[in-house]
């Protein structure tokens, strides 16, 4: 595995773990809220530096190879030249946001179109994608492209304003959500994603094809913040702003609801069933985001508010009273 302490990564180690893989971390060694489990060895490099891997390394061979932090195509042109006649399988991890926004037709399938948008990230991932694609059609690169789509766990708000939400609603201030709240949209617990994974890994049936691992909850974005109010005990009071409006006053936030997050989003997870027979996510969001409050409620340094953000959220909350 290259990277181990993400959301992704850190729950897929879990996994990995208790499924009895003999499990090899490369990380840089840095403190984290998410420890790694027993029983896996850690290596320590830096994955864009290849004298440190290729010491690290030094010959071994892995039965697959799993990376969580590839986000330019360098990174894939290196992992190639490293791992290729050294691994049965190279996974990459990559994101639902590949898919071209607005989505012509839903549900989403592995073969609906894709597309780079002004979204860096989704952009930067798909070049990366390319790139794997061209070296297992030209190279015979034993190449699996896996899609996340919006994955978080009990360190992670899975809406933009984190914390500063929940500390509004306690002050009586509202929650900016954008348009009018009703497009649907999809949160996976990373859990059930390191499910899916740990079953695509083993099987190997998936060398040369893609493949979303989602849940099936569908969720509006005034249900995922209404079920945040309930596992906070607060009233959900929401004011709705289009994507443009909010952009105008946080010009980080524009570009993703802009760009990704104000498109509904529905996946059809036969692929990931068809491949991991009886894989299904079972992390309801209700449970999730009783997960996520007793975590920051259970440290009071984790519950950080962001100044400027609110500060904005206040000037949207008045222009739309006036």
């Amino acid at each position: 595995m290259l990277g181990g302490t993400g959301v992704l990564s850190a729950a897929c180690a879990r996994r990995f773990v208790a499924d009895g893989f003999d499990v090899t971390i490369v990380t840089r060694g840095r403190t984290t809220v998410r420890p790694l489990p027993e029983g896996v060895r850690r290596l320590t490099a830096d994955v864009h530096d290849d004298p440190s891997m290729r010491a690290a390394l030094g010959d071994e061979t892995f039965d697959a190879v799993v990376t969580f932090i590839g986000y330019v195509p360098a990174d894939i042109t290196a992992d190639v030249a490293r791992y290729a006649g050294r691994t049965g399988q190279y996974v990459f991890v990559s994101t639902g946001s590949v898919y071209a926004r607005p989505v012509p037709d839903l549900p989403v399938t592995e073969s609906s179109a894709r597309r780079a948008g002004n979204f860096d990230y989704p952009a930067q991932k798909l070049r990366c994608e390319e790139e794997l694609e061209r070296a297992f059609r030209h190279e015979g690169f034993p190449a699996t492209i896996v899609r996340a789509a919006h994955v978080y766990d009990e360190t992670v708000f899975p809406t933009l304003a984190g914390w500063t939400v929940i500390d509004r609603w306690r002050r009586g201030r509202p929650a900016i959500v954008h348009g009018d709240g009703t497009s649907l949209w999809n949160l996976t617990h990373a859990s059930d994603f390191a499910v899916g994974l740990a079953g695509v890994v083993a099987r190997r049936a998936a060398v040369g094809e893609s493949v979303h691992i989602t849940s099936d909850e569908l969720l509006t974005w005034d249900g995922i913040h209404q079920c945040l109010a309930r596992a906070a005990g607060v009233e959900p009071r929401i004011v709705h702003r289009s994507s443009t409006d909010i952009g105008r006053e946080i010009a980080w936030m524009g570009t993703v609801l802009q760009e990704d997050f104000r498109h509904s989003m529905i996946y059809d997870n036969s692929k990931i069933k068809r491949l991991v027979p009886g894989f299904s996510a079972r992390v309801p969001f209700e449970r999730g985001a009783r997960e996520i409050l007793r975590w920051f409620g259970a440290d009071p340094s984790r519950q950080r508010v962001d100044a400027e953000l609110d500060a904005a959220f206040d000037r949207l909350a008045s222009d739309c009273d006036g």
